[in-house]
């Protein structure tokens, strides 16, 4: 009887600690999307009503894709980051106009230092979108701009998921952070997290899209003010 007790308690702390690695294995996905809100921290900027309400990443062999629209799909910009190569890919759709731009190694990382930011760790955590994150405390160091926390995950598949960004030092999936871009800020919260197969054209430059440099790049989001 007691032998039997003993094997009962066994099979069920198997089956238990299965089930939950089954569990957490379903959530550690290395292809899917992230959807998250998007919302304008300043809502005086001259680029606010052309700011996007949500903000879609999707990612496949660590890397990303972060695609916004606005103006009813008149206005597109995806940022499609490789960290094999360190290069972040900038492709705009403007109407009927196209254009691409590839920023190396050398130029995110004088991007980066530009951004004068702290990150400070807390003990803090919160859920969302379903996965356990973590709480940092980001200071601007150049300005009088207020701080703001972001939230990260380690349950997500993704290696160096933050190489291209001014958080590069965080080592997560960004779920809810703000990010300041040609003069715009805005906060972005994760939503759902979708296991899905996506294309590898995904992260490649379209055949119709034109290459233009940084400055006619700064030129072109200038227009739009």
């Amino acid at each position: 009887m007691k032998k039997a007790f003993i094997l009962s308690l066994c099979c069920l702390f198997i089956t238990l600690t299965w089930t939950a690695c089954k569990h957490e294995d379903e959530k550690f996905i290395s292809e899917g999307s992230i959807e998250f809100s998007a919302t304008v921290v300043d809502k005086s900027n001259s680029m606010a009503s052309m700011a996007p309400s949500k903000m879609t990443i999707r990612f496949k062999k660590n890397k990303s894709c972060v695609e916004m629209s606005a103006g009813m799909g008149l206005f597109n910009t995806q940022f499609v980051s490789n960290p094999e190569t360190h290069t972040l890919l900038q492709l705009v759709k403007l109407l009927n106009k196209k254009f691409w731009l590839m920023e190396d190694e050398a130029q995110l990382k004088k991007e980066i230092e530009d951004y004068k930011i702290e990150i400070k760790p807390t003990n803090e955590t919160k859920i969302i979108a379903g996965y356990n994150c973590k709480k940092s405390v980001v200071h601007y160091t150049d300005d009088s701009s207020p701080d703001f926390d972001i939230y990260y995950t380690n349950e997500l598949n993704i290696q160096n998921p933050n190489f291209a960004n001014p958080f590069h030092t965080v080592d997560g999936v960004l779920m809810e952070y703000q990010m300041k871009k040609f003069g715009l800020e805005m906060k972005f919260e994760a939503k759902k997290v979708t296991k899905e197969t996506i294309e590898d054209a995904t992260f490649q430059v379209p055949d119709d899209y034109k290459k233009i440099s940084q400055k006619e790049m700064n030129e072109l989001f200038g227009s739009l003010e």
